[in-house]
Formats: C-alpha cells, structure tokens, sequence
C-alpha cells in the first residue's frame, strides 16, 4: 500500500471520525423538536440525499441489482432489516441522550463500543480473546462498574449505544454492500416508518417540521450530517490498515467528551474521572493489541518463554 495513500486514507478516516465527534452540537440546534420526530426526520431524509448522491455517482444501477439480490434471498433481507433497525435505535438513543444533557453518556458509550464488538466476535463467531483483550476487558468492566455504583445505576444511555452499533457492525458483516448502497438501502427499509410517523405526528399537528424555515432546513440537513461522514469513512478505510483505523475511532469520543464537559457544562464528577481512566486503559491494552507493536511485543514474549522451557 502507497504511503501517500495512507496518508490520504487518514484523512479522509480521521475527518469522518472529527464530524461524528462535533455532531452534538448540530442536534442541539434541534432541542426543541422530539427526539423521535428527528430521528423520523433523519432517516427520512437520509435517503433522499443517498438516492440522490447514487444517481449522481453514477451507482443506481448497482443499488437495483442490490434489491433483487435481497427481494430473492431471505436471510440477506433479514440481515439488512436488522441493521436498520439496530442503526435507527442507536441514532434515536444518541439523539435523544445529546439533547437531554447526557452528552458524557455517548462518548462512554463509543469508547466501550470497540470492546464490545471484540466480544460480539467470541460469542457469535466464535473468535478467540488474547490476553490483552481479557485484561482491556476487565479493566472497561471496572469502569463500567464505578460508574454504577457512584450512580446506583448501570449507564443504560452507554451501553444501548455500543451494543447496538457493535449488533450493527456484526449484520453488516453478512450484507457487504458498497458504502453508498449500504446507507441507501438501510435507510429505506426503516424509511416507511419514518413518514408513517412524520404523518401520524402532522395529522395531530405535532409536527415541528412546519415550526419555522431555519427547522425545516435543519431537520432536511440531518440527512446530509448522517450521511457525509459515512462516506468518508468509507472512503479513507479502503485505504489504511484496520489498526490505523482502531486508533482513529478514538477522535470521536474524545471530541464528544470535551464538548460535553467544555461547552455544555455537563458534570464530570470523580467517578467518571475515575471510570474513564479505567476505560482509557482498557483501550489503551486494546489498541496495542491489534497494533504491530503490540504483536512484537507478544512475540518477544513468546520467543523468551520457549528459550527458557
């Protein structure tokens, strides 16, 4: 692989994972529309613009293929209904927790989120767990823990969010579809609902689409914020190694966390300090796992072992 197109490829990866982390603010433009409402929104308008996008670049064809490949094989149509449904929860719990001042929730919740889907893989494709992932879990778990018993109650918030990203990564596994088709078609499986809801909502004048033109723009500019940086996401990951990307994924959160703590003030007490030192050493262990560093310092210890025996 090119140096130059890595370098690129980390771009590309590194701006996708900067907008994801900066996202909060633009849902809190949004605060005085439902969560539900603007999930509805977001998925709904979604796909227009990836329909859009496709026919743009040139990729329709390649997206109708797709549907009659999944209209004629029930367990790949089970696996992308699956995925949109995991995605939709997860974008409508993160919308929901960034305008209900939980912002520090979805940062803890995207650092645990590569640990869970480590542990996803043992239990459902039966992969094996090294040593420094044991240890990278136990010490998450701990930190998890604290934050439990300082609270006197488990980070619902958190988890719902890694487990169902980490489900939705695992059903993505099974489409492998092109990025852009991918979006396409899971945003149109759920988008039925979403303009079901939106009517339900406009039939009892509920809806705050109509409030006011600043948003009804932003509610339609959800579609392009979800969007975009899946694409580039897609875009810089053909072109960097997954352990690359295995650090890069922590801008997000990190970004998210400061924002919470800096901009919008919400508490950071001694325990989510505490709980976060654990959870930054577990991924710490992790990263340097699946990292060549990590490796060669697995092989040196292996390498002693076997002189020594």
């Amino acid at each position: 692989m090119k140096v130059n197109e890595q370098k690129e490829g980390a771009i590309y990866a590194a701006v996708s994972y900067m907008m994801w982390g900066i996202v909060p603010i633009y849902w809190k433009f949004l605060q005085g529309v439902g969560a539900a409402e603007i999930l509805a929104q977001r998925v709904l308008w979604s796909f227009v613009f990836m329909v859009v996008l496709l026919a743009f670049m040139k990729k329709w064809r390649a997206f109708v293929d797709y549907v009659k490949e999944i209209l004629g094989n029930p367990k790949l149509f089970a696996a992308l209904l699956t995925a949109s449904l995991l995605v939709s929860a997860n974008w409508g719990v993160f919308i929901w927790a960034v305008n209900s001042e939980r912002i520090l929730d979805t940062s803890l919740g995207y650092y645990i989120n590569p640990l869970v889907s480590v542990l996803l893989g043992v239990i459902v494709l039966k992969e094996k767990l090294s040593r420094s992932q044991v240890v990278s879990f136990i010490l998450a778990g701990i930190g998890v823990l604290i934050l439990g018993i300082h609270f006197g109650t488990i980070p619902w918030v958190s988890l719902i969010l890694a487990i169902t990203f980490g489900l939705y990564g695992l059903a993505k596994k099974m489409i492998k579809a092109e990025s852009a088709v991918g979006l396409t078609l899971e945003t149109m499986m759920v988008t039925p609902l979403a303009l079901g809801y939106w009517i339900y909502l406009m039939l009892h004048s509920d809806s705050q689409f109509f409030a006011s033109s600043g948003t009804s723009l932003m509610l339609m500019g959800g579609g392009i914020v979800t969007a975009l940086p899946l694409l580039y996401f897609a875009k810089g990951a053909e072109k960097v190694p997954l352990s690359m990307l295995g650090i890069l994924q922590y801008i997000a959160p990190t970004l998210t966390l400061l924002l919470g703590v800096f901009v919008y003030h919400e508490s950071f007490t001694k325990a989510h300090f505490l709980a976060f030192i654990f959870i930054w050493s577990a991924l710490v262990v992790y990263t340097l796992s699946i990292t060549k560093w990590g490796k060669m310092g697995a092989g040196r210890f292996k390498g002693k072992r076997n002189i020594g025996a």
